[in-house]
């Protein structure tokens, strides 16, 4: 159990907080496991309320879910390993040993697309769909699951004097605690801004399929091409590129980024009638069409 004294001095805030949400015996139930499932079962919620409204059956898109919250956090354990083998190389079984902490959001992603697709090609669905259903759950997941981090007091940034700099017995910089960026903050925010802009963006502007799934790719692969710049526990490629250190992170975000905004140009023209005819038998935006005519 670990118990912190975080501070916001700039704003004034200071809190103290433990990593455990509770205790049964000798048996810690941490707040960040229970902020991961909070997320978990708010995506899945709002998975079954619009799946629907993407033309996806939610019985099978349940079974996609479940067997990729497994490959999920297989591929966010082995993700996480893999750019920091030095570390397992000379013991492989404590790769196992996931309680210790390790797990990376990228890997999770690719293990829960690769892990869905192949039960949504199982079950003869279209995949891009499903992507959009999911993508939207994930920026849920990820908007809540990142104030696991901060219970923990970890994935802070760069030392900054801004006014809301963060400041706890955690964020050591050179063997020196120091006021820190809090990037879990500024991730938790993106990703709630974007669920809401990418949901009323589905609900009436989408045109086609794959359309939710590419914005997302260039919101969140904007933002954390950004902030992974300011975090002090990246993970680096073994290799230099021209003399200099590569964030794996930071530049696999930059590629989603550029992929996004290909996928959007070209299928710029794309419209599918589903998305139409789905919005004028639910009256999405016929009030506000009658308004426009009357006026």
């Amino acid at each position: 159990m670990e118990t912190y004294h975080v501070q916001f001095p700039g704003l004034g805030w200071t809190f103290d907080i433990s990593n455990v949400a509770f205790s049964i015996g000798s048996y810690h139930v941490y707040w960040y496991g229970l902020i991961i499932t909070a997320g978990l079962m708010l995506a899945l919620i709002y998975a079954w309320r619009t799946a629907p409204r993407y033309n996806v059956n939610t019985s099978k898109l349940f079974n996609c879910v479940l067997v990729g919250l497994v490959t999920g956090i297989i591929g966010a354990r082995l993700y996480f390993c893999a750019f920091k083998w030095d570390e397992y190389a000379a013991n492989p079984i404590s790769i196992l040993y996931i309680h210790e902490g390790g797990l990376a959001i990228y890997g999770g992603i690719i293990g829960a697309l690769l892990g869905g697709y192949v039960m949504a090609k199982i079950q003869k669905m279209r995949f891009l769909p499903i992507l959009d259903v999911t993508m939207m759950g994930f920026l849920i997941g990820q908007g809540i699951g990142r104030w696991g981090n901060f219970m923990n007091q970890e994935a802070f940034g760069s030392a900054t004097d801004l006014p809301w700099r963060m400041l706890s017995e955690n964020t050591v910089i050179n063997g020196a605690v120091t006021a820190v960026h809090p990037c879990f903050l500024y991730e938790s925010i993106w990703c709630l801004l974007g669920f809401a802009v990418l949901h009323f963006f589905g609900k009436y502007r989408q045109r086609y399929a794959g359309q939710i799934f590419y914005l997302y790719l260039v919101w969140y692969g904007f933002e954390r091409t950004i902030v992974e710049g300011l975090r002090m526990d990246s993970l680096y490629l073994p290799f230099r590129v021209f003399g200099a250190e590569i964030r794996v992170s930071q530049a696999l975000s930059a590629v989603l980024v550029i992929v996004g905004l290909v996928l959007l140009l070209v299928n710029i023209k794309k419209e599918d009638p589903f998305y139409a005819d789905y919005r004028r038998k639910k009256g999405i935006g016929r009030s506000q069409g009658k308004r426009q005519k009357a006026h």
